[in-house]
């Protein structure tokens, strides 16, 4: 962008009409000096040729040898007339001439002087009339109002900074409509985290009342309240746990490890991590080897998101079926790929599956939704996308992808 180009057109401008002045009053001169030599000419010829006819002896190259004689002194003609030779001349007409155009040059230069304080003024105008602008910009910046015309097509100092001006308004916006978005997402999370923790909660109070008002309470109904308890406790920890992680990803205060993973490892070290819960579902997990795929990542982060999505795949699917897993490598990213045998996810559902907090109809009380959202931000933050692909009553398949 050129800079001071306001500045460089006024200056332009009173370079080319100096030149245009200088050029015509040249000209104008020109033309008076010929009109002042040509008079001053006609009337010595007319003296040489007077002087020829009376003086027929006297020559006329005498004569201009006088004229042309480089003795100026002044002689006695002149000063028995009192004329001063020196500032006044033999032939009236050219004094006239003189003055003539005297009053001409002077009246050009206060015109040439007028159009000069015309542009300045008009670029002083203009300068001030922006920094009216720049000025009443800022003022309703200050009063939060980002929607604001920048149309300025000039490229001058004043426009470079309302270019800037432009450039902290649009940022000033992203930061309010950031901070309003980071203010109703901690809205909702508290109400979720909210509805998620009062249901455990008000459990947790109704046994432990039922405890204390029941002293003599049996053995047994006693060992079942403590058990429920204890998972209720377990579930809160749970959420705790992982929405401190979440929170994480979101505040950006985590950060992943870029190393070179190979996908077997960390397949293989999830599926330990589900071992126990598959013994529990009856569910069989096949794994298809890829042991040359790799992936660029941090390696305890990209095991949680597995086995998260591993436990969502247990959750759903049926006992005695086969979770499979697929992992591969090509030349643009490595992919892998987590099929279960489950009744599928609804369109409805498939477009809300990795919010936070969001449950499907048929989800477990001990579901919090929160696994799936968590899945999501560390693939993303390791350079990959996460997407879903399910059939009623078919099975699901989560689709990873890391690009490296």
């Amino acid at each position: 962008m050129k800079n001071n180009t306001s500045l460089k057109k006024y200056l332009i401008s009173v370079f080319l009409i100096t030149i245009i002045f200088l050029f015509f009053f040249a000209h104008l001169f020109r033309i008076q000096y010929q009109t002042y030599m040509t008079n001053y000419n006609l009337k010595l010829d007319a003296i040489i040729t007077k002087v020829h006819e009376q003086y027929p002896k006297i020559s006329k190259n005498e004569i201009i040898d006088i004229l042309n004689s480089k003795d100026n002194n002044q002689n006695s003609f002149s000063t028995e007339y009192g004329i001063d030779i020196s500032i006044d001349s033999l032939v009236l007409k050219n004094d006239e001439l003189f003055r003539k155009y005297f009053y001409l040059d002077i009246f050009l230069i206060f015109i040439f002087l007028i159009v000069l304080v015309i542009i300045f003024l008009l670029y002083d105008h203009h300068k001030n009339k922006k920094i009216r602008e720049i000025t009443d910009l800022i003022d309703q910046i200050n009063h939060q109002n980002y929607i604001l015309d920048f149309t300025d097509n000039e490229e001058n100092s004043l426009s470079i900074l309302q270019n800037e001006l432009y450039k902290t308004t649009i940022m000033l916006k992203e930061q309010a409509e950031n901070e309003k978005r980071a203010k109703d997402e901690l809205k909702r999370s508290l109400e979720d985290i909210s509805h998620q923790l009062k249901t455990p909660l008000t459990s947790i109070s109704i046994m432990l009342d039922n405890l204390l008002d029941n002293p003599n309470m049996d053995e047994l109904t006693r060992n079942d309240f403590m058990t429920s308890i204890k998972r209720d406790i377990n579930n809160i920890n749970f959420l705790i746990i992982s929405l401190l992680k979440l929170s994480k990803f979101d505040t950006n205060t985590i950060e992943l490890n870029n190393d070179l993973l190979k996908i077997d490892e960390i397949v293989s070290e999830s599926i330990k991590n589900v071992a126990a819960l598959c013994d529990l579902q009856k569910i069989n997990i096949s794994v298809k080897k890829d042991k040359r795929a790799t992936m660029i990542g941090d390696y305890f982060w990209q095991v949680e998101a597995i086995t998260n999505i591993l436990k969502n795949a247990i959750e759903h699917s049926p006992q005695n079926s086969t979770i499979s897993i697929s992992y591969e490598k090509n030349k643009a990213y490595s992919k892998i790929v987590i099929k279960d045998e489950g009744e599928g996810i609804s369109k409805s559902d498939q477009r809300h599956i990795f919010e936070r907090f969001y449950k499907r109809k048929n989800s477990s009380n001990n579901n919090f939704g929160i696994g799936l959202a968590l899945a999501k931000s560390i693939i993303e933050k390791n350079n990959g996308l996460i997407k879903v692909e399910s059939k009623k009553d078919v099975g699901t398949s989560f689709i990873i992808k890391y690009f490296n």
